[in-house]
Formats: C-alpha cells, sequence, structure tokens
C-alpha cells in the first residue's frame, strides 16, 4: 500500500465542508475590505525566496524544498505567500494600473519542518499585501481585517501584539547596539543565534532557545532607538487601534521571521485555553524595501498571514461552528432499469436549474436506498417504479414536513423549487436546501 508522504495529509469529504465555509467567511471578509484576489505558482524560482546571502530566517535557510528541474533551473515550493505576490506584482507592472494594490490568496505552501499538531510539511495559508502605500493606517487596515477573520469565525476575544522596527536608520543603530550586548554572551548563545549576531542580530529576539536565560531579558529594547520619525509613525498604527477599539499589547521582543519587514510588526491573538501559549494565529508586518529587492521601484507594502489549519483548530472551540452535516435537495429511488433512465433525465432537469440530486447506481434494495437518502440528508426523498412510471407519476416525500403526494414527472422540478421558496413551517426551522 502506497501511503501519503509524511508531513502531509488527507483532506477527507467530511471535512471538507469545514474548508469551503471557512474560504467563504475569508472571502467576504476581504470583500468588504475592497481586496482582490491574486494566486501564484506553488513553485517559483528560488532568487524569489533565496535573495539575500544574510537572510537568517529558519525557513530561508533550512525549511525550503529546493530542486532543479530538467533544464537545471533552481526553483523552490513556496514556503509563503508574499514573495510570490511581490514577484508577480513587479511582473505585471501591477502598480501601473493599481497604485494601492490590496490582494489576498489562499493555498498551499511547504516547509521541511517537523511535524506537529497544527504544523505539516504541506500547509495551507491565508494571507493579504496591501502595496503602494506608507500610511500607518493601511497597517491598522491590514491588522483589522485580520481581527475580523478570526470575529466572523466566533471569536471574539482578541489581542494584537505589536512591535515597531523602525525605519533604516533606526535599526542600523539598534543592531549596533544589540551586537555589542550580545557579543558579551557570545558562548552562551545557541549555534543559530552565534550566527545571527554576524548576519543579522535583530533576530536573536526571535529565538525559542535563548529566550529564557537571564541575560536575553535584560537586552536593550528597540523602542529607545526609534528615531522620532519611526515613533510618530508607530504612534499613528496605535491611535488607529485604539479608534477602531482593538485590544493591543506591545511587546518589545516581537520580530517577524523574515528579514524584510520594518516599522509596523504583529502578531493575533486568540484566548482559547486550550492552546495554551501556541495561541498566535495570524501575523504580518511593513515591508518597504522587498517590491525594490525583487526589480520593481521603491514601492511600500505591508501584509498578514494566517494558517488555515490554525483557524480551523481554532473554530472548533467557537460556538458558531463551521461544519454542516452534507445535504442535499433530492434522492430518487429508483426500482428497475427503465425507473434509473428516467431517473437520469430528471436529475440532469434538476441540475440545470440548480437544485443538486443523486440515485443509487448498485441497485440496492429498497431499504437500502432510504438509507442512502437519509445518509445524504435529502430534503425530498422520490420514488419511481414500474407502476409509476406507465403513469408517467412519481411519488415524493417532503422530509421536512413528512408531507408525501405523487405529481407527474413533469412537475418535479418546479414541485421541489416552489417547496424551497414556500416559507418555513415553523419559526426557526433551518429548512434544508437553503
Amino acid at each position: 500500500m502506497i501511503t501519503k508522504p509524511k508531513g502531509t495529509y488527507d483532506i477527507l469529504p467530511d471535512e471538507s465542508n469545514k474548508w469551503h465555509r471557512l474560504e467563504e467567511v475569508i472571502r467576504k471578509v476581504c470583500s468588504l475590505y475592497n481586496y482582490m484576489e491574486i494566486r501564484t505558482p506553488i513553485f517559483e524560482s528560488s532568487e524569489v525566496f533565496h535573495r539575500d546571502v544574510n537572510d537568517t530566517s529558519d525557513m530561508v535557510t533550512k525549511e525550503t524544498y529546493d530542486f532543479k528541474d530538467r533544464s537545471d533551473r533552481g526553483l523552490t515550493l513556496r514556503p509563503e505567500g508574499t514573495a510570490g505576490v511581490a514577484r508577480s506584482f513587479v511582473e505585471n507592472k501591477l502598480y501601473v494600473n493599481y497604485p494601492v494594490s490590496k490582494l489576498f490568496y489562499m493555498g498551499p505552501m511547504f516547509r521541511y519542518e517537523r511535524p506537529q499538531k497544527g504544523r505539516n510539511r504541506q500547509f495551507n495559508q491565508f494571507g493579504v499585501e496591501a502595496l503602494g502605500s506608507n500610511s500607518p493606517l493601511i497597517d491598522v487596515e491590514v491588522i483589522s481585517l485580520g481581527a475580523m477573520v478570526i470575529r466572523a469565525l466566533g471569536l471574539n476575544d482578541v489581542k494584537v501584539k505589536i512591535n515597531s522596527l523602525g525605519d533604516e536608520e533606526s535599526r542600523n543603530n539598534y543592531k549596533k547596539v544589540l551586537v555589542d550586548y550580545f557579543s558579551q554572551y557570545k558562548d552562551c548563545l545557541c549555534p543559530d543565534c552565534q550566527n545571527r549576531l554576524i548576519k543579522n542580530p535583530l533576530r536573536i529576539l526571535d529565538c525559542k532557545v535563548d529566550r529564557d536565560q537571564e541575560f536575553f531579558k535584560k537586552a536593550p529594547k528597540i523602542n529607545e532607538y526609534l528615531n522620532e520619525t519611526s515613533k510618530q509613525r508607530f504612534k499613528e498604527v496605535l491611535d488607529g487601534l485604539d479608534s477602531l477599539d482593538l485590544k493591543y499589547e506591545i511587546d518589545d521582543n516581537l520580530v517577524r521571521g523574515l528579514d524584510y519587514y520594518s516599522h509596523t510588526v504583529f502578531e493575533l491573538e486568540v484566548n482559547i485555553p486550550e492552546f495554551g501559549a501556541q495561541n498566535v494565529i495570524g501575523a504580518g508586518g511593513r515591508y518597504d524595501k522587498l517590491i525594490s529587492d525583487l526589480g520593481g521601484p521603491e514601492t511600500p507594502g505591508v501584509g498578514m498571514a494566517f494558517g488555515i489549519e490554525r483557524l480551523l483548530l481554532a473554530s472548533d472551540y467557537s460556538a458558531k461552528k463551521l461544519a454542516r452535516p452534507h445535504e442535499i435537495h433530492a434522492y430518487i429511488i429508483a426500482l428497475g432499469d427503465k425507473a434509473q433512465k428516467e431517473a437520469i433525465k430528471i436529475m440532469n432537469v434538476c441540475r440545470i436549474g440548480g437544485l443538486s440530486c443523486d440515485m443509487d447506481y448498485l441497485k440496492g434494495s429498497l431499504k437500502s436506498q432510504f438509507k442512502k437518502a437519509d445518509n445524504n440528508n435529502a430534503r425530498f426523498t422520490l420514488i419511481l417504479g414500474d407502476n409509476e412510471l406507465e403513469n408517467f407519476k412519481i411519488n415524493i416525500k417532503d422530509n421536512l414536513t413528512d408531507e408525501q403526494e405523487t405529481i407527474s414527472l413533469y412537475d418535479v422540478y418546479p414541485y421541489i423549487i416552489n417547496k424551497l421558496n414556500a416559507k418555513s413551517p415553523c419559526a426557526g426551522c433551518n429548512v434544508k436546501g437553503e
């Protein structure tokens, strides 16, 4: 038996309806904010992700799936969505027709890491990117969009963790201070951080290994080295969050896992006790050099990404469940070959008109076919046998009201449509088929 690769999983039919519902929520929220969908290739030229020898993020240095194609071109399965969107923005010159491009994406990403709950080698992300504006208010908008997606899932206790990395001048000043400070403790740093100390000391602040050491907690904070321009910009972002009543906490050690970020960086947390310390389900920040790094014009940008699997896990703890039982409008029990041939024609008319329907192709017993109708949560069950066929009639049962009738074969579609459009027989009933 051939099995799936380690770190991947199958989304089975019983689970896929949750994915569809989540995607509907995401698309609806993005529409409210006027973000348009973009779809980029699953693999890109390796240069899209491996641009800078100083990039010390684990994703770039350890976790990408890199390979050569038959023409010896270096390709990489996308480990995240932002770089591919930026490449497309430059290549397709979106900046010409869309000076401010507000985009969102959904799809699979790939990172070679140890699989664990909620973290796989193939995983899915939803993300947004706003390209072309340096306004602090568009940072606020992106954060607000993320919070609205979470709240739309019924998770209202949302908190923003936020920090500013400042502009290039601020970061360069801070990096010098960090190098001086951590050099005193170089032998106490993990091997990765010893490397980061040389290439990008800011990344030390994101270390999961050293963060509990006492000297780490006493490291200089970046807010002490922001210049006045960066301080004012950060204040405007915080003022915007205040105006929207979004709860936030300034986290001096917060940096993002990729090295192209500047100014605003943030994480979105939900208060789910079962998640423990792993309550971050979305994160993002501003990147003002990425587009030019990929050969485009100087273009500011800000973005955010969610792990879709994390969103699905979080939604399980919400009163507003994503999962809905599978339902169809009609199930036809056709008894005999002639009846089955007629049932195919009836279903075709119904499907053209937008009704979902099915029948048994295994020619099972009457009892087994009734069971299949129940398993499909059919709103209507139709029975067609030789006698009914001879009289060009069909028996139909409304499984919501238990009403049964015999109608003409010509009337199946209009009969079901009229029933579906009729007012629910009881207030608050969830009528199948709506």
